[in-house]
Formats: C-alpha cells, structure tokens, sequence
C-alpha cells in the first residue's frame, strides 16, 4: 500500500484519525482515535453509553474477525415486561412503540453500552498505541468546544412524531445536562455554527483516560455512579450489569460477488442479509442496465423486499435462538429468489416504511494493508445521562420485540438484531473495498448497493456512494429525489407503490474507501457532514 485513508461521518473525527496514521499509528489505532471523537462531536450518534462491531483485518499477523461489543438488555429484563404496554410496531418496522415511550426515552430504555470494553479490547488485542493518546483528542474537543454541524442540527430537531417516538429535542432536554448543554438559558436549542462545549464529559474521558482502561466503567467509581444513578430514576442497569458485561469475537459471514469474496457481520449483525441480496442481484446482468433504469429500480425492488423477509423471518441473537444464515446464503437459496423475480412474481413484506438512522461509522485501511470497518451507535439516544458524568445512554430497549416468543423477543443480557454491517471485499487475499453505513434498516440495501455500483459499473468510491439509491425494506418503493420522473412513472405504471424521498442524497449514509494499484481512495456519503483524509 501506497497510502493509508480513514473516512467518517463527522471530520473532526477523521481529522483525529488521520493524525494517528501520520504518527505511526495502525488503523484500529486511528479507527479508536476517530470513534472517541465521534462520542464527542455526534453524541446521539456514538459514545461511551453505547454499542458496536469492528471488522478487522491484519494480514501481515493473519488476523480476521469482528469484534462484537453489543448491548445487552438488562439482567432483571424479561420477555413479558411490556407485554400490557404494547401500541404498534414503529414506521421503520425495526423498533415498537409502547406507552408513554418507557422504552425509547429515560432510564427503562438503556441496555448495558459495550462501547467502552469493546475500544478497550481493540487497542489491547491489535493496536499500537498509548489508551490516554487516543482519547485526548476526545478529551480537547469536550471541553473546548467544536462548531455544531448542519446534520447534527438537522438531527436534533427533525419532527419524528409520525413513527410514535419521542423527538431528539425532549430526549436533549430530559436531564439536566442536556438542558445545560444543548440549550441556550432561555430554552433555545443550540444552532448550526456555535461552539458546544460538554465539560462534564470532559472530565469522564479524561478519569477514563488516567485509568488506563475500562474498568473504571464496568467495575469501578464510574460503575457505582451509573448504578446508583439507574436506581434513583427507576432504571434496570445495576453493577451487575456492568461487571458482568461480555463482548464476542467471531468470524465473518462470507459470500462472492463477481469473483469478490465479501466479508461482513455474522448474526446479530446483517452481514447475511448484505450478502444474500448480493448473491440474488449476481443471477441478473447488472451491468448491462442502465443504473437507475425501470428495469434496474424494479429487480433492485423485488431482490430487497425478498432479503427483509428472511431477515425479519429469522434474525435475533444466535445465542438464544437459531439463525439459519448459512442456508439464506447458499447459491440455491439466490437461484430460486431470482427465479421469482424473474417470473415476475412480486414478494410481499409486511414492515413500514421509514428507518432511523442514529448511528455512525468508520472505514480505514493503512499502509501496511491493515482495515478495519466499524460501526457504532446508540441505537437511538435515551436522553439519560447520569449527572456529573456528562454522555447520553443508548435507547436500545425500544428495538426488542415486546412480544414473548419471537426471535427479537427481550430475555435478559440478549443482544438485540442490529442492522450493522461492516463490510470488507477482497480480490483474493487482497482487500480492496471497505465500507459501511449507519442507517438502521437501510445499511445492508445501501451497502450493497454501492458494491454493485463499485463491481457492475465501475464506479468510484465517491461515484458509488453518492449515485442515486433507492429502498426496499417494505411494499413501498422509496427513491431519492435524483431518480428520473420518467422512471417513477414507469414504476408507477406497473403497479408499484412508489415514495419520492425529498433528499436529494438519502437512504443510509455510506462511507467506503476502494484500493486500485496500491492506492487506496475514500469517499463520504453527500448526505452526512463527513469527509475522506489520505495519508502519504
């Protein structure tokens, strides 16, 4: 390799990662680096109160594998606790709505963050650099301040009472460090441009950074404030909880496209989904259509529809339920979806049609070959923060099936089905796209996507992630604002539902970085604030 390139949502995270690539650093030290950062400067999105999965690969010491620091629902959740509480399951056909949101907003909401351990672990297990170094940069931007970005705004005061959950601006305002941080004295929210300083974070990077590790968060002062802080406000998180909190390392699920071998996230995560998509779009001449096509738009539609059935059908923690990924994932399997599609017959997915986006993501490859795909969020933001400590918990309990019995159902210390899908693609041993997306229900569709768009039409990576997409994760055809009318009409004519998205980049924000002769190239989705950063 030529060159190292770190891309990411929000830049000055990547600008933090980018600064340990030009020290020496590997790309779990810079992906660490960007991931603090990212708690810091896009808090709904990340943060210590969190969870994720880091795809890492080390050729030269022959490691692959994911690293998985889920949350886990709480040890005294069970799978009937909100039976009697129960509205509707939520637009985006991911998360439930129940009364007075107790599982979207405050303390019922949290599950146990993983985040924390899982940074900790990745450092200790394949990264080079000193804990306190990678989170200084964290620790400056807290207390300092940074200048709010459009789509952090945009975020925060998007109206999301259509879907039956709380608005961000109630959870920004729910405790009294929210109202203090996100809130001028006179209750305005905070605008685009001014500087948003969070001192008490601050402070809990910085005792997190003196201890050397996690411990302090599952095991020690920080540990008594959050169980004490859960108690008072009627939470289910307890010292228990932390101490007890384990993370998993797994290998990836793999599938081929075109002569590229795809690696991605095994169940909980949706590296399946990505791939079975990939495997039926492969019985189709891709490349041949014109992208953006009525013919392409419609065998798009149909393959995706197909891939959220078997997911909604099956997925769930492999370590309460079975996952039958393996089988979803032979060329049989794509063969006889492909031949439906063929025959014109139109699957039918009972799941609405919008999906939340609370999460963020980072692609990094260095010089030495080593890249590392990584999502991570909060799933939604809960608005809880413990006062004196400064970052908001996960929202995480919402996303669980209230409803015993089913593969996403509650059970205690369960990970709940995460739409991450951290992604590396290889030409034989050689890895040449990385990439991922936050975007909830969207992330696998849009992921592969983008592959086609890199594999089929020979895109670049800034041409495949910013080229029109469209969605299928309902009966509802939902396009961006850049495909053609004439091709809406067409759709429309022959029967399908179709949704015009008034964004004129939407659905997932992807960030890839694709290798060509030793030159690694990344690309930031249009749709978020980010950027791309190559290091000589």
């Amino acid at each position: 390799m030529r060159n190292a390139t770190i891309v990411a949502p929000q830049p000055e995270a990547v600008e933090a990662g980018a600064s340990v690539l030009e020290r020496g650093g590997n790309a779990v030290d810079a992906a660490l680096a960007c991931a603090f950062v990212q708690g810091v400067v896009d808090p709904q999105m990340s943060g210590i109160g969190g969870f994720g999965s880091m795809h890492v690969y080390m050729p030269k010491t022959g490691v692959h594998e994911i690293l998985e620091f889920y949350a886990r629902a709480p040890l005294k959740a069970t799978p009937d606790m909100w039976l009697d509480k129960i509205k509707y399951q939520s637009r985006d056909g991911f998360g439930y709505v129940l009364e007075d949101n107790i599982s979207d907003i405050g303390y019922l909401a949290v599950c146990t963050p993983g985040s924390l351990k899982g940074y900790e672990t990745a450092l200790r297990d394949y990264g080079t650099f000193d804990w306190s170094d990678l989170i200084a940069p964290a620790v400056r931007l807290a207390r300092d301040g940074f200048m709010i970005r459009s789509h952090m705004h945009w975020y925060w005061t998007k109206d999301q009472s259509g879907d039956g959950f709380a608005n961000t601006l109630d959870k920004l305002r729910y405790s009294a460090n929210g109202r203090r941080v996100y809130f001028h004295d006179d209750g305005r929210i905070r605008n685009v441009g001014e500087i948003l300083v969070n001192k008490e974070m601050a402070h809990t990077l910085e005792r997190i950074a003196k201890s050397g590790g996690s411990d302090i968060f599952y095991h020690g002062e920080i540990a008594e404030q959050i169980a004490a802080d859960f108690k008072i406000n009627g939470g289910l998180i307890d010292q228990q909880d932390l101490a007890r909190y384990e993370l998993s390392r797994v290998m990836p699920v793999w599938g081929d496209y075109r002569g590229h071998r795809v690696a991605s996230s095994p169940p909980p995560g949706s590296g399946f989904p990505l791939i079975e998509l990939l495997h039926v779009m492969e019985q189709f001449d891709v490349g041949s259509m014109r992208h953006g096509s009525a013919e392409h738009i419609r065998i798009l539609f149909e393959a995706m529809k197909r891939m959220t059935i078997d997911k909604d059908t099956y997925m769930g923690d492999p370590a309460y339920v079975d996952v039958p990924f393996e089988k979803l994932l032979t060329k049989e399997h794509a063969r006889e979806l492909a031949a439906s599609i063929k025959a014109g017959e139109r699957a039918n997915v009972s799941r609405l049609d919008r999906s939340q986006r609370d999460t963020t993501h980072i692609s990094v490859i260095d010089k030495d070959g080593n890249a590392v795909s990584m999502t991570h969020t909060l799933g939604s933001p809960s608005g809880a923060i413990t006062d004196g400590l400064g970052f908001m918990y996960n929202g995480t309990m919402s996303r669980f099936n209230p409803v015993p019995g089913k593969p996403g159902s509650i059970a205690p210390g369960k990970r709940r089905p995460s739409s991450a899908a951290p992604t590396i693609v290889f030409e034989g041993e050689e890895a040449k796209i990385v990439i991922g997306a936050p975007g909830g229900s969207y992330i696998a569709p849009a992921v592969a996507q983008c592959l086609m768009n890199m594999i089929d039409f020979d895109m670049s990576a800034l041409e495949a992630v910013a080229a029109p997409r469209i969605m299928g994760v309902s009966n509802t055809l939902d396009i961006c604002n850049r495909i053609r009318r004439s091709v809406e009409d067409e759709l429309l004519a022959d029967g399908y539902q179709v949704s015009r998205s008034p964004q004129t980049y939407a659905f997932a924000a992807v960030h890839a970085i694709k290798i060509e002769g030793g030159v690694s190239k990344g690309a930031a989705d249009p749709q978020r604030d980010g950027m791309a950063i190559s290091v000589a």
